[in-house]
């Protein structure tokens, strides 16, 4: 007999057909499909949520928030002192703090301190929330999207927040000029001038193509998207501007930087009087400060090496699931990965079970060699999945002319689990006949200028790269795997790939956005440039005493509803 939890929405809650009714009166026709699509079973209630966030599709008012979705976001999880310091174990920033240029975590986390995005990506809940804009929806065509803003909100400047300083931010941003890190996002669909101010509370964005996924271009999902004033002319660290719940005490490269409550903030105060970071240059420094009592969290751990945190009663390890992942990346036009069996048998060695029970002790999702992530709304995860298979990979081997294997140098960088990922994928390869010699670089050098010629990372035949979060899997598609993509280390080229991309960007509703990426990933798990094997989550360590602290899968850190319990 089936209990009430086993029973579909519609018969759990007899009331969600007259409140999805409502919700209808308020949708566009890609709205009520999305609503066709889930009563017809075809669509989960997370598919659904999360799709009807993205096109600005209110849903608040219907059964499909469950007890724990109806609270304050960000509410405190037990009571505690008002006005605290918290005290941060943070991850050095490699560079100059700017919104325009950064790309590490530890300097995404510090903007989000003082500065806001129009949207908010909401990691737990896999939902995007208004932040600076109240509601946002697309044209019939999917390329002008119209976000309507918050008024009576300030900069820490004092200035007043507008739909110009909107303007200003995506121009500055999208200008191929400017050096902005938010081009791999941007271009193609959001050129300089793109952004128009139609009043005070309203802009549009006139995009390059249509586009179904938009508002995650300007949400924190697209870190370097923090508003910044019309105004504003650069050297961002000495004033952190922003219109945030907390506003810059002091900043000191390579030491620490320190908030403060922002007392003119437009919402709820912040609890916390003071955050302060301290930066640190690698994990472990971050959990000996918390072991020593001199920190009272840290972003960015990772299982590996941090393993005496995981069962010690005076820590917490929070985390969320996530698109993070590592790609395993074979030069098609490298004499060892020009025949695509010879990829398929490097990605048939690999045991994805083991690897997410080993090296983060089930904290992660298997992958299946395509971007697309089980947290995706959009993945078909009626793909087959790829096992390992030694026999198979062998066969496969000796089909393309290399019976007995090669010799073949993996390059990688030195952060996080990568180097201990690179020592399981030699020893994977072992057992099918590839001799893997390891080079494991710091970051600077695996990177080098990011340009073909000048960086390790895009000229190696086989490396292993970190790829961050994303609230959806278009920038994981182009910029990594298309024809022209800035990040094709797997000098990828392939003109059906392309043009499905296209496709799947210009896809609207929900269930064209599946059909696509099924034919991506399919194609993805034929060619096999590149190897994905897991998807991990996305972890903080604090003191058990520590609550009310959000974070994203981007490693950005919210500290606004934080207590200290006593």
């Amino acid at each position: 007999m089936k209990t009430p939890a086993d029973l579909p929405y519609l018969q759990r809650f007899p009331h969600l057909r007259r409140a999805l009714d409502r919700a209808r009166q308020g949708a566009d026709p890609y709205g009520n499909h999305a609503i066709d699509e889930f009563v017809a079973g075809r669509l989960s209630r997370r598919e659904l949520l999360r799709y009807a966030s993205a096109i600005g599709l209110s849903l608040a008012g219907t059964c499909l928030f469950a007890p724990r979705d109806a609270r304050a976001q960000g509410a405190p999880g037990a009571p505690g002192a008002p006005n605290a310091t918290i005290r941060v174990a943070h991850l050095m920033p490699a560079g100059a703090v700017d919104p325009l240029t950064v790309t590490d975590a530890g300097s995404l986390a510090l903007l989000n301190q003082t500065g806001e995005f129009l949207l908010d990506d909401d990691s737990e809940k896999l939902m995007l929330r208004p932040a600076l804009a109240l509601s946002w929806k697309p044209n019939a065509k999917g390329d002008v999207w119209t976000f309507k803003l918050r008024q009576n909100v300030k900069f820490t400047s004092g200035e007043a927040f507008t739909a110009k300083d909107v303007a200003a931010t995506f121009d500055r941003l999208a200008d191929p000029a400017s050096g902005s890190a938010a081009l791999s996002v941007l271009k193609g669909v959001l050129s300089k001038g793109g952004t128009k101010v139609v009043d005070d509370q309203t802009v549009e964005f006139h995009l390059d193509a249509p586009t179904g996924n938009f508002p995650y271009y300007v949400s924190s999902d697209n870190y370097n998207a923090i508003i910044l004033p019309a105004s504003y002319t650069g050297n961002y660290e000495k004033t952190f501007i922003g219109t945030g719940a907390f506003r810059l005490e002091k900043y000191q490269p390579k030491v620490g930087a320190s908030f403060v409550r922002n007392p003119d903030y437009w919402g709820e105060k912040a609890l916390p009087e003071r955050v302060q970071f301290v930066f640190y240059a690698d994990q472990q420094a971050q959990i000996l400060a918390l072991q020593g009592h001199q920190a009272d969290v840290m972003g960015t751990f990772t299982v590996q090496g941090g393993l005496g945190l995981l069962n010690n009663p005076d820590f917490k390890v929070i985390g969320v699931k996530s698109s993070a992942h590592r790609q395993i990346h074979m030069r098609n036009d490298s004499p060892q990965f020009r025949d695509k069996r010879v990829r398929q048998a490097m990605a048939l060695s690999i045991d994805r079970d083991v690897i997410v029970r080993g090296l983060f002790r089930g904290r992660a999702q298997v992958g299946n060699d395509s971007p697309f992530a089980p947290v995706f709304a959009c993945s078909d995860t009626g793909v087959p999945q790829r096992k390992i298979d030694v026999a198979k990979a062998k066969q496969l081997l000796a089909q393309a002319g290399v019976p007995n294997g090669f010799d073949i140098t993996l390059t990688t960088e030195k952060y996080m689990e990568l180097p201990d990922l690179a020592v399981v994928v030699q020893n994977y390869a072992k057992a099918i006949g590839v001799r893997i010699n390891l080079k494991v670089e710091s970051q600077s050098m695996y990177y080098g200028a990011g340009v073909p010629g000048k960086s390790d990372w895009l000229d190696a035949p086989l490396g292993i790269t970190d790829y961050g979060a994303r609230g959806v899997p278009n920038v994981f598609l182009k910029a990594p795997l298309t024809s022209t993509g800035t990040w094709n280390a797997a000098h990828f080229r392939n003109p059906q790939y392309d043009r499905l991309v296209a496709n799947f960007d210009a896809a609207l509703d929900i269930t064209s956005q599946k059909r696509v990426a099924a034919q991506i990933q399919t194609l993805l798990l034929d060619e096999t440039p590149v190897i994905i094997p897991f998807f991990y989550d996305q972890l903080i360590a604090a003191r058990a005493k520590l609550n009310g602290v959000r974070f994203t899968a981007l490693a950005q850190l919210y500290f606004d509803r934080a207590v200290i319990a006593a």
